[in-house]
């Protein structure tokens, strides 16, 4: 075994209950069966709104919770901060202890405390691994028709710096390396694609309890965070316009725009329209209970990236509609696993459409592209094969 320690820099961690807490989770587990392990995260602050439990602790490595402001909302100037605050809190604890550090693991905020890791990875010539789970920053000046050009030429050197002096870029689809490659001139075999992954063997036992309730009405779900990327207000004005009597809308999760949005729910009496929490631990279990799960997202939002709960969905083995980007990572595993519709985002009347059409189906077609979207997520979002190739990266740092 190693004397020095691999370091894990992660912006979240357990007991936060999302995708990328359980990566580094798990990749530390992973990793200390035969090395000495160090993780560092800020305090836990995601999803908003989400009550936490106890802090994970395990015996099998260090965690230490760093001293950084955190902005769970999505607010420009706060999470800016919180990007430098946690970049800055890492930079330091790498030149403190660099001297027992042999290679870093990085998944953290873009750009700011992926820019103060890398730079202290350099300034001690330690090999560093970056996990770009979005790509910034155009997933930030997008959405600022304005303001984003001046930001985009401001932000734009730090990204380039990064990725330079990484050892190895590791990003969660094809689109996203191609994108990659093409805009910041990194070559392609400086790039590994590794899909997010869910634990497939929580999935598989919930499963055998796969039955839902016939007496429970025909019900559409939504499960994720409840942020204003999502496009759930035009979940709730399509499930409205459909007038669908016996059937529900479940919007499971929690985010900055919930209240909003079951403001928005109660002035559409005439429909089913219904709010859940969701304990950590419990999302197999509330999966369950849908027929079908929606994934909507704004136009321009599906990008070069697959949101989590869409392995999730298919591990469910639940058909999905989905309202994305006709060429994006989404559409295309959606397409390829068989498992349900693709909609153009933002198209009222489609999806309205399709609501009417697929309350209609019988129980064997939902079941058919259900056990279709579970055998393409065991082969491409699985935690047996994804963790092994993430390891196989850090190990050959």
């Amino acid at each position: 075994m190693n004397n020095k320690e691999i370091l894990i820099v992660s912006a979240v961690f357990p007991p936060e209950p999302v995708v990328s807490a359980s990566l580094s989770y798990d990749l530390a587990l992973a990793l200390s069966i035969n090395e000495r392990v160090i993780v560092i995260s800020p305090l836990p602050s995601r999803p908003f709104g989400f009550e936490f439990g106890k802090i994970v602790v395990s015996d099998k490595f260090k965690h230490y919770q760093l001293n950084s402001f955190t902005c769970p909302e999505s607010k420009l100037f706060g999470r800016l901060r919180e990007t430098y605050s946690f970049g800055k809190a890492s930079y330091d604890f790498i030149c403190k202890n660099h001297n027992s550090i042999s290679k870093i693991y990085s998944n953290t905020w873009p750009l700011f405390a992926q820019f103060l890791t890398v730079k202290a990875a350099k300034k001690y010539n330690i090999p560093v691994a970056i996990h770009v789970q979005d790509i910034y920053p155009e997933s930030l000046t997008n959405k600022l028709p304005f303001f984003g050009l001046f930001l985009n030429i401001l932000l734009m050197p730090l990204d380039k710096y990064i990725f330079k002096n990484t050892s190895n870029i590791i990003t969660i689809s094809e689109n996203m390396k191609q994108y990659l490659a093409v805009s910041r001139k990194v070559p392609l075999d400086k790039i590994s694609v590794i899909a997010n992954w869910q634990n497939e063997d929580v999935f598989i036992e919930h499963n055998s309890k796969n039955i839902t309730n016939s007496n429970q009405p025909f019900t559409f779900m939504y499960m994720g965070n409840i942020g204003p990327v999502a496009g759930l207000d035009l979940l709730i004005e399509a499930f409205a316009k459909t007038f669908l009597i016996n059937c529900r809308l479940v919007i499971a999760g929690s985010g900055s725009m919930r209240n909003n949005l079951i403001k928005k729910a109660n002035k559409h009496s005439h429909v089913n329209i219904e709010f859940w929490s969701v304990p950590d631990g419990k999302v197999q279990e509330i999966q369950n209970m849908a027929h079908v799960m929606l994934l909507p997202m704004k136009k321009g939002a599906s990008g070069s990236s697959i949101p989590s709960k869409l392995p999730a969905y298919m591990f469910s083995k639940k058909p999905v509609i989905t309202c994305v980007d006709e060429n994006s990572d989404i559409a295309v595993a959606v397409k390829n696993g068989k498992c349900g519709w693709v909609l153009p985002p933002e198209n009222l009347d489609l999806l309205v459409k399709c609501m009417k059409d697929v309350s209609n189906l019988n129980s064997d077609e939902l079941l058919l592209k259900g056990d279709a979207g579970f055998d393409y997520a065991i082969k491409n979002f699985s935690k047996k094969n994804n963790l092994q190739k993430l390891l196989n990266c850090i190990v050959d740092l």
